[in-house]
């Protein structure tokens, strides 16, 4: 176990279940073989104990305490050894194959989710993807720890049933056939117990589902008073995953009964009819001990069968949901044969907007709509594929979809405007390609003058950061997001509003820093705040058409006295005088520090001459 997680996982297939599952056990194979020697050994082994005893009655009682009575105690002996170390290396290798494959298909499931982009989320709900890994793989993982006791047992079966029907052929028979009549009779349960856990796993889907909508949107919720509503949604829901539960379990505990009781009887009538055969003489009574002991053993092969019938059940009906997620198609499919890249310091061009991206300049783009501008930059990033198809993006004159989108993804980062933090070890979170040193990542938090944060976080870099970074406010988590972009370090960097939830001193300090760091590589800044504007090396300004229809310096766009330079003084001056949308959202608990006053910028208009200078 110690490769795990996978460094490949490898491409599945998604014709049916039944491939995805034979796939995934051709790729596990070494350790199924072990698990299916050591099972086949411990089951001979045990099946072999029976034996033994019965020889070593018949030698005691003919022989009394002899040389062959104490031949025979040593080979009890000996295969109780063997139980025992075959036994601890099948427990071992059975184990291994459920955590390589629970955690070979998280790893699909999770490999998926990150690459679909928002593809998934318009096709399934979030709670069915969070049950694929939380549930779906660890059920399939279950099938494959069950493979070699099963066969064990099959095998063990096998050779018990030779050795009675040699021995004596009546009561070999009602062996052979009893056993296979108790096993389909338990087998017309698995039907139904089938279709009621699939009825519990929707049910269980649909409450992941509710769940992950109410957290999210407790905000909403606790702002229109409607927390009630929704707990009130989430309680029947939960109730009903319970009677679903309940309901399998009536009928696993029947399942469960029936596989002591049908075995039972089995054995009863073994007793019987050994007892007379011993009484006319037809075996001894070691014999019927070992006609006895079979009896009670074979249960164990029907409770293994039973046990492999319902984990196979259990690992289609899983199966066929870990499909769903895998068929989604990726908002950015990779390119079965990618063009060959750009040399470095190639123009990156938004064909319908006619921005262009020159190599080792810093630049702003502005517009009257927000969203527009933050849209162009946006698919520079190549998010969406089928969305983007109207609106194509060349690098050095190759469509962004033409290219090998790992190779992208490291020359081109986009950091979007809403901040997404992930929890654990901040240093941990910060350094996204794991290549930074503890310097660079207090010099990338001192360029978004972050420093703040290393004390809000006890234990500073090595401290520990909850889900979405909910310990920080929102001028932090900014701040945050724009020190890991920076640490990415990549070729073109597009920075979306990055200093939308600080104030203007917070945001006059990012400002230079980031181009002074930025000096020299291509960046392109989303933003409408003349703070940042003013220190870079062009601005390009974005009509209501979304076209680029001026550029300059800031300065020079100031004093345009054309229609373009009256649209480019509209836009920073309402940007002096009104607070953005994040300002408004994204408001500091009480006693944040200055910089996360988030509710307006009342230093911004003071600081006007500076920025026009």
């Amino acid at each position: 176990m110690r490769p795990l997680p996978l460094p490949d996982v490898g491409t599945p297939p998604l014709a049916s279940p039944a491939r995805l599952l034979a796939w995934q056990g051709w790729r596990q194979r070494d350790v199924l073989a072990k698990s299916l020697v050591a099972g086949v050994v411990a089951m001979l082994a045990s099946a072999a104990a029976p034996l033994l005893i019965g020889r070593a009655i018949d030698e005691g009682l003919s022989q009394g305490f002899s040389g062959p009575l104490f031949a025979w105690c040593g080979a009890m002996l000996l295969a109780a050894g063997v139980i025992v170390v075959a036994g601890i290396y099948n427990h071992i290798w059975d184990v291994e194959n459920w955590v390589r494959a629970s955690l070979s298909f998280s790893q699909l499931v999770g490999y998926k989710a990150s690459r679909s982009g928002h593809a998934i989320t318009r096709k399934l709900p979030t709670g069915e993807v969070v049950a694929a890994v939380a549930n779906d793989a660890l059920r399939v993982g279950d099938m494959y720890s069950m493979v070699g006791r099963f066969a064990g047992g099959a095998m063990a079966y096998a050779v018990v049933v030779a050795i009675m029907l040699s021995a004596h052929l009546q009561l070999g028979l009602v062996l052979a056939l009893g056993v296979p009549v108790v096993a389909a009779v338990l087998g017309l349960l698995v039907k139904p117990l089938q279709s009621r856990q699939t009825t519990q796993r929707e049910a269980t889907g649909r409450l992941t589902s509710l769940g992950s909508d109410t957290v999210s949107g407790l905000r909403i919720l606790r702002g229109i008073g409607g927390e009630d509503v929704f707990a009130g949604r989430y309680a029947r829901q939960s109730q009903e995953v319970r009677c679903q539960g309940v309901r399998v379990a009536v009928l696993q505990s029947v399942l469960d009964g029936l596989q002591v009781l049908l075995p039972g009887l089995l054995a009863v009538a073994v007793l019987w009819l050994g007892a007379r055969a011993a009484v006319r003489g037809e075996i001894t009574g070691g014999q019927l001990v070992t006609f006895y002991g079979y009896a009670a053993f074979l249960a164990w092969p029907v409770q293994m069968a039973t046990q492999m019938l319902q984990m196979v059940i259990r690992a289609v009906i899983s199966s066929r949901k870990i499909l769903d997620v895998l068929r989604v198609t990726e908002a950015t499919p990779a390119a079965t044969d990618p063009a060959e890249a750009p040399s470095a310091g190639a123009e990156l061009v938004d064909e319908t907007s006619g921005l262009r991206l020159r190599p080792g300049r810093v630049v702003g783009l502005v517009g009257a709509d927000p969203d527009a501008s933050a849209a162009v930059a946006t698919r520079l990033g190549r998010f969406d594929d089928e969305a983007e198809a109207a609106t194509p993006v060349r690098l050095g004159g190759v469509l962004l979809a033409d290219l090998d989108k790992e190779a992208l993804r490291r020359r081109v980062v986009v950091s979007e405007a809403t901040p997404h933090l992930f929890s654990g070890v901040l240093g941990t979170e910060l350094d996204a390609r794991g290549r930074a040193t503890e310097a660079d990542l207090l010099a990338a938090m001192f360029t978004a003058d972050a420093h703040d944060v290393l004390d809000s976080v006890p234990g500073g870099l090595a401290g520990e950061l909850p889900e979405k970074g909910r310990s920080l406010s929102g001028g932090q988590r900014q701040r945050v997001a724009l020190a890991r972009a920076l640490l990415t370090d990549p070729e073109i960097l597009v920075l979306v509003e990055p200093t939308s939830a600080v104030d203007a001193h917070t945001e006059a300090r990012i400002a230079e820093r980031v181009a002074q760091v930025r000096r020299g590589r291509t960046t392109l800044v989303v933003t409408a705040s003349p703070l940042v504007l003013d220190r870079l090396d062009e601005v390009l300004l974005l009509d209501d058409d979304g076209r680029v229809t001026a550029s300059g310096t800031h300065d020079e766009l100031l004093r345009r006295p054309d229609t373009d330079g009256a649209a480019y003084r509209a836009v920073v001056g309402r940007s002096m005088a009104d607070p953005g949308p994040d300002e408004q959202d994204e408001r500091p608990e009480e006693g944040d520090r200055h910089d996360e006053q988030t509710d307006g910028r009342p230093d911004r208009s003071s600081m006007e001459g500076a920025a026009r200078r």
